[in-house]
């Protein structure tokens, strides 16, 4: 069984710090850009202004020893387990980003409203 993740581009984004992203990209998320890795420019063949997608990313600022969390950051609220939030800390820190293409040019994907952290590794792109 082959279990490596294969990294298909970067993220380009005007946050820089875990702690000044939006929870999720419909609480403030901008217009960034997907940098797209040349060996998989293929895979980019009908992608088009106005497609929504959905983004896979892998949450490298993520903590991948939390089993439990407080939703949301919120100390008020009880803990979960991580299974059932969309906290970033997680055994696999995936993360899932639905977003609408806004350009396509060459290897960069111009996309809204995103809020993942610039340098964010970008591991799959889906139709939504």
């Amino acid at each position: 069984m082959d279990t490596d993740l294969k990294i298909i581009g970067y993220i380009k984004s005007e946050f820089t710090k875990r702690e000044d992203t939006p929870k999720q990209g419909d609480e403030g998320g901008v217009e960034a850009v997907l940098h797209i890795k040349e060996e998989f420019s293929e895979a980019m063949d009908g992608l088009k202004p106005g497609m929504e997608i959905l983004l896979l990313s892998w949450l490298h600022e993520g903590d991948r020893s939390y089993l439990r969390v407080h939703p949301r950051g919120n100390k008020a609220t009880p803990m979960r387990g991580v299974f059932s939030t969309r906290s970033p800390d997680r055994p696999n820190p995936i993360g899932l980003h639905p977003v609408t293409i806004k350009s396509v040019n060459g290897l960069e994907i111009r996309v809204y409203p995103l809020e993942a952290i610039d340098g964010t590794p970008l591991l799959d792109i889906k139709n939504a």
